[in-house]
């Protein structure tokens, strides 16, 4: 994980994959890639890559066969 998490380097697709991944993953649960194309309504590709830049960053985290939030410092309400 980078030093900081940096939003304002998110674009808005990356937000956009962020907060699916939050409204499902909230509490330690993850969400797995099919939900998350239907989640957002991205092609797989395009949701790859930003889920490599939210995992670079540390917004995200690979589990199990989905993926759920990093480490943070602010509290989730969904």
């Amino acid at each position: 994980m980078s030093g900081s998490h940096d939003v304002q380097a998110l674009s808005d697709l990356d937000i956009h994959v962020y907060e699916a991944v939050t409204s499902q993953a909230v509490g330690g649960g993850a969400i797995g890639l099919d939900a998350l194309v239907h989640a957002t309504g991205l092609q797989e590709g395009d949701l790859r890559r930003s889920l490599a830049t939210l995992i670079a960053q540390g917004y995200v985290v690979p589990k199990g066969d989905g993926y759920a939030l990093g480490p943070h410092t602010f509290e989730v309400e969904y």
